[in-house]
């Protein structure tokens, strides 16, 4: 059974799937996803949606593979 607080409070997490540049430690692309790691392609203008197939074409070249991290959602 679950705590109380868990089935009335919202979940105040977000997460972000995160792109790392393999050369520079500054360097990053970051996308609201969902806990699996999933964007909404839909939801991203047009210059994030480049970005993100930008990202994901150049795992292993330009950036690590990225990682889902969870993040406060902002009040």
């Amino acid at each position: 059974m679950k705590p109380l607080a868990a089935i009335y409070l919202p979940d105040r997490r977000h997460y972000e799937l995160r792109f790392q540049s393999l050369f520079d430690t500054g360097r990053a692309y970051a996308f609201e996803c969902d806990a699996a790691g999933h964007v909404d392609l839909d939801a991203l203008s047009a210059r994030a949606k480049l970005n993100y197939l930008y990202a994901r074409g150049a795992i292993g070249r330009e950036f690590s593979m990225p990682e889902v991290r969870r993040q406060p959602r902002p009040h």
